[in-house]
């Protein structure tokens, strides 16, 4: 049998950075193709080049690249994790998994598809970033007031909803109804809650639909005071990876959770509401009742204790430790294909390319490029939506 024939014209130092953008080492990459690492040395190093099948597992199922990209004659300017998040340690930033990297990049894609759908200027006449700037100099309950009164969403509706799930299509329908598109995924890199990219037409949020409702509506929130800010964001919940950031970015992103907790439990209707309780000696299903009034985790209200000073940071970390080992993650929607991506996909933008795809404005092959499915799926995703909004 004849042996492959290396290809031609496949630039060296676009191989490296295709590599490193992925946070591979040559050693996983040598690894998964089964290669010695000296293999993929030399074709970083431009002495050798690999064959097209090795090309293609390259470009498709390690770095998830266009092929036609590795005959560029330099790599194209795409910023670095590193260099455009600032709400995690430079280490944890450095070593992304693979997954989280491809979401980021995944986001950056329906940001340009938003761009050539909507003719690169938000629907929204007057969107909610550039009625609202945050500042940590500003009271934190009145800017809270502000984006709820900006969101159209009371206290008492907020109440009124029968259930998280309930609750997170709610806040997620009012954020985008203001100009800021939320998509879903479920992230691989559990630790992760979400990411924001910031731009002046088109912010895009990425919630981690691993984790459960509660834990997403508080993502929801936190990263739109992101947005706010005027500052992308990757977000944990993890104080203590908060406490290594420089002293800027730890207040930021501490001013960015209480935001969201201010915004989710107003601090004046909790003070109301716990008025007669010793948070230490309650139950935990005290704090579920709770936390089901604002559809919130017990962690949230927890928290609100703890910022009243009515817990001790002992009896909020083990409490918290305690609730986390036991709590669930949620599956997401999983299970049927179509009804997972519409989940996962911006209503607003996804209502927008069906809109012109019926009109005729958009062929099947470019809907089906903007959304991200393949061609053949199409049809089969458009039914799911409109039975989405025929239910709704």
């Amino acid at each position: 049998m004849a042996r492959a024939k290396t290809v031609i014209g496949v630039q060296a130092s676009i191989l490296r950075w295709a590599r490193e953008t992925a946070n591979l080492s040559i050693g996983d990459v040598a690894k998964r193709l089964k290669k010695p690492e000296a293999v993929i040395e030399a074709w970083e190093a431009g002495e050798k080049s690999p064959t097209y099948p090795q090309l293609e597992r390259l470009a498709y199922d390690l770095y998830k690249r266009p092929l036609a990209l590795f005959f560029l004659p330099a790599p194209p300017d795409e910023p670095r994790a590193q260099t455009e998040f600032r709400s995690l340690p430079t280490d944890d930033l450095l070593s992304l998994d693979r997954d989280t990297i491809f979401l980021i990049r995944r986001a950056r894609a329906f940001r340009f598809a938003l761009e050539e759908l909507y003719a690169k200027h938000s629907p929204v006449e007057r969107p909610i970033w550039k009625e609202i700037v945050l500042s940590e100099a500003s009271p934190l309950e009145s800017q809270a007031q502000a984006i709820r009164s900006s969101l159209g969403v009371s206290l008492e509706e907020q109440r009124d909803w029968p259930s998280p799930d309930h609750a997170l299509k709610e806040w997620r329908r009012a954020i985008e109804a203001r100009g800021v598109f939320v998509f879903k995924h479920a992230f691989k890199q559990r630790d992760i809650s979400g990411f924001c990219l910031v731009d002046d037409e088109f912010p895009l949020i990425m919630v981690n639909n691993s984790t459960t409702k509660t834990r997403q509506i508080f993502s929801l929130l936190h990263e739109l005071a992101h947005v706010l800010f005027h500052r992308s964001g990757i977000s944990v919940f993890d104080d203590i990876r908060i406490e290594s950031l420089p002293a800027q970015d730890r207040a930021i992103e501490k001013f960015c959770n209480a935001i969201a907790a201010e915004i989710l439990v107003p601090l004046q209707d909790f003070r109301v509401a716990t008025a007669r309780w010793a948070p230490q000696a309650a139950s935990d299903e005290q704090y579920e009742e709770l936390a089901k009034r604002y559809h919130v985790s017990r962690a949230v209200i927890l928290r609100r204790f703890l910022d009243e000073g009515r817990v001790t940071r002992q009896f909020y970390r083990r409490k918290a430790e305690e609730w986390d080992s036991q709590r669930s993650q949620s599956a997401g929607e999983g299970g049927n294909y179509y009804a997972t991506q519409g989940a996962y996909l911006s209503e607003t933008f996804v209502r927008e390319v069906f809109s012109r795809y019926a009109k005729r404005l958009l062929s099947r092959d470019e809907a089906a490029e903007l959304i991200g499915v393949a061609p053949k799926n199409l049809s089969k995703l458009e039914d799911q939506i409109l039975k989405g909004a025929q239910a709704a």
